[in-house]
C-alpha cells in the first residue's frame, strides 16, 4: 500500500471540498483513496468542534471512529447503568475487567471535570455528525474486555501491582491542575498521558493498550469501504496508525485479538495446591488416623473461613455474605476453577444490590476512601477483594499446619 501522508491539507477530488484543517488533520493518500486520520484529546473541547467540522465539510464516504461496541454503547446509552448486569459480569468471571474500566474512566472523568467537557464527547459528537450526514460509522478499536484481559496476562505479578498502585493513587491524588497542565492535557491523548507517566516500567501495558490497538485500528481502517475516509483516533495513536496504514499486518490481528489462556505452569501449580493438600490430609490420615486428620481437616476450615469472613466483614459485606464467605474459602481454596471472592461477591450483589444512582456516581465515589464503603457497587468490588485475600492467607496458614503435621 503506497501512502503519502499529509498534516494539514485536504483537496478533494470531484464534489469534495478542498480544504486547510488544522495540524491535528493528517491526510493519507493511498491510489485513488485518502484517509483524514484526526487526532484528538479525549477530554477536548476543540476536538469535539474539529470532528464536527471536518465530517460536515468532507461528507466522506465512512467514518471510523475509536471505539468498540461495548464503549459506543456506553458514551451514547445514557441508561446503561440499567442495563448492566452485575450477575452475569461475576458469573463470567469479568468484575476485576470492570473495576479496572471504572478506575480508568474516573480518571478520564477528572480531567473532563477540569476542563468542562465529557470524557469521549468528540467520538460521540463524530458519531452524530456521521449520523447527521447518513455517512457509514464503523467502528474501528479492539473490543475494551479483550484489551484489559491481554493487559492484565501480559504484566508480571509486581508489575501488576505497580499499575494498581498507580491507579489507586491516581484516584485519591486531590491535587488541583494547574492552567498550564489542563492547556497541555488538551493536545494529548488522555491514554496516552497515562501511560507516559508510568514512563518505561510497564512496557508490556504500553504493548498491549497502545502498539496492538494501532496495528487494530489501522488494519479496521483499511478494510473501511469507500475512497474518502474520515477516522478519529486518540493523538497518541496517530503516529502508531500511520506507520502500520503503510504495511499490512492483516497476519497479526488473529493474534492480538485473542486472549492468552493461562501457562500450563499456572494450571499446574493451580492444581498442583489442593492436590497437595487433599493428598496430605489422606496420608495423615493413613499414617497417624482419623482424629489427627480429622483436626486437620477443622483447621482447614477454620484457617480459610475465618480471614474470608473478616474480610467480609471488613468491607461491611451482608450477614449472608459473610456466611457465605466463611463456607465458601475452604471448599474455592481447593479448586482454581473460581474463587471465594467471587462466590461472596455473587451474593453480596442478590442481597444488597447497587441502584441506579450508585452506578452513576462510582466515579466520584471512588475518589475518597468513605465513598468505597457507601457506594453499594464499590462495596461488592470491596467484598471481592478483601474475601479473597482473606482466603489467600488462609490457604497459606491452613496448608502450612497440614503439610508440618504430616512431616512430624
Amino acid at each position: 500500500m503506497n501512502l503519502h501522508s499529509d498534516h494539514n491539507s485536504a483537496t478533494g477530488s470531484g464534489s469534495f471540498p478542498s480544504a486547510v484543517y488544522p495540524d491535528d488533520v493528517h491526510v493519507v493518500t493511498a491510489g485513488d483513496r485518502t484517509i483524514l486520520l484526526i487526532g484528538t484529546a479525549h477530554v477536548s473541547r476543540h476536538s469535539v468542534e474539529l470532528v464536527e467540522t471536518v465530517i460536515n465539510q468532507e461528507k466522506p464516504d465512512g467514518v471510523c471512529i475509536e471505539l468498540d461496541d461495548k464503549r459506543f454503547q456506553a458514551l451514547s446509552d445514557e441508561g446503561r447503568w440499567q442495563k448492566l448486569d452485575l450477575k452475569t459480569v461475576i458469573r463470567n468471571r469479568q468484575l476485576s475487567t470492570l473495576i479496572v474500566s471504572i478506575m480508568m474512566a474516573s480518571y478520564q472523568k477528572r480531567l473532563g471535570d477540569n476542563l468542562g467537557i465529557s470524557p469521549g464527547a468528540e467520538l460521540l459528537a463524530a458519531a452524530r455528525a456521521a449520523e447527521a450526514n447518513r455517512v457509514p460509522i464503523h467502528l474501528c478499536d479492539r473490543d475494551i474486555r479483550i484489551t484489559l484481559r491481554r493487559a492484565w496476562k501480559s504484566t508480571s505479578l509486581l508489575r501488576k501491582f505497580y499499575l494498581l498502585s498507580s491507579l489507586l493513587a491516581g484516584l485519591f491524588d486531590s491535587e488541583e491542575i494547574s492552567e498550564a497542565r489542563l492547556e497541555e492535557l488538551k493536545n494529548q491523548d488522555v491514554l496516552t498521558e497515562l501511560m507516559a507517566e508510568m514512563g518505561d516500567s510497564l512496557p508490556e501495558m504500553k504493548r498491549v493498550l497502545i502498539d496492538e490497538r494501532d496495528i487494530y485500528m489501522a488494519e479496521q481502517i483499511r478494510l473501511c469501504p469507500g475512497n474518502r475516509i474520515v477516522a478519529v483516533v486518540g493523538a497518541g495513536h496517530v503516529e502508531g496508525i500511520r506507520n502500520n496504514l503503510a504495511n499490512v499486518q492483516a497476519h497479526l490481528m488473529a493474534e492480538i485479538t485473542t486472549i492468552p489462556p493461562v501457562s500450563k505452569t499456572w494450571k499446574t501449580i493451580g492444581w498442583l495446591i489442593p492436590a497437595v493438600i487433599i493428598g496430605s490430609i489422606g496420608l495423615i490420615a493413613f499414617e497417624k488416623g482419623f482424629t489427627t486428620a480429622g483436626d486437620n481437616i477443622m483447621f482447614w476450615i477454620l484457617a480459610n473461613g475465618i480471614p474470608a469472613s473478616i474480610g467480609a466483614m471488613l468491607a461491611w459485606a451482608h450477614p449472608f455474605t459473610t456466611l457465605g464467605a466463611f463456607l465458601a474459602a475452604p471448599i474455592t481454596s481447593l479448586t482454581p476453577v473460581i474463587g471465594a471472592g467471587y462466590v461472596t461477591a455473587f451474593i453480596q450483589v442478590m442481597t444488597r444490590p447497587p441502584v441506579v444512582r450508585e452506578f452513576e456516581t462510582v466515579g466520584n465515589d471512588m475518589t475518597s476512601i468513605s465513598g468505597w464503603w457507601r457506594n453499594k457497587l464499590l462495596r461488592v468490588f470491596l467484598v471481592f477483594l478483601l474475601t479473597g485475600f482473606g482466603s489467600a492467607i488462609g490457604t497459606y496458614v491452613g496448608g502450612y499446619e497440614i503439610i508440618k503435621t504430616l512431616m512430624n
